[in-house]
């Protein structure tokens, strides 16, 4: 199969961004990071005019790409240009104990992510879900669950191949079967 527009969703921590990197290797795709555009420094959410006219340079209708994010806002450029959406959709336990240690590598290593911004502590301790990653994943785990499958029905992205993983072993085959046919 030929994949030239990828778009990987699923919840945080379950492996986007590292399968986008993989992906960009195996098949020679541009990564694309969209929580790299969306957060600004000092953790600023970029306003959506500005977030759609980045997303939308960043993923051109004719180009080569692989592109990591669940935002709504943005949603109909990334599914409507894409020709491939992975849906990372493992269970809830498993999400978050890789949230967890993903999560705690970064604020032990104090890892800059994007635009300078670092996770802290403080964020994860707090019960508002916008600043808790761990209230912020359990409580779309649900909801993406019966938002997806609606969403992939909409005749905008009927023409969509969706690959739905729930299992990482899962994935892995299918990376290792993607690897081997490209060698």
């Amino acid at each position: 199969m030929d994949y030239q527009r990828i778009v990987i969703v699923g919840k945080p921590g379950s492996g986007k961004t590292t399968l986008s990197r993989q992906l960009a290797e195996i098949l020679s795709l541009k990564p694309v990071e969209i929580d790299a555009i969306h957060w600004q420094p000092d953790w600023t959410q970029l306003d959506a005019p500005m977030m759609r006219q980045r997303v939308g340079d960043a993923l051109p209708v004719d180009g080569h790409w692989v592109a990591d994010g669940n935002y709504k806002e943005v949603r109909d450029i990334a599914w409507g240009r894409a020709d491939t959406l992975i849906w990372l959709d493992y269970g809830l336990l498993f999400t978050l104990w890789r949230l967890f240690w993903r999560t705690l590598g970064r604020i032990v290593f104090r890892k800059t992510l994007w635009n300078g911004n670092k996770e802290v502590l403080t964020n994860h301790l707090s019960l508002d879900r916008d600043k808790n990653i761990f209230l912020y994943m359990i409580g779309t785990h649900s909801r993406q669950r019966k938002q997806f499958p609606a969403d992939l029905k909409e005749p905008q992205y009927s023409h969509l191949r969706v690959l739905r993983f729930r299992t990482a072993s899962e994935l892995d085959s299918w990376v290792h079967d993607l690897t081997r046919l490209r060698s």
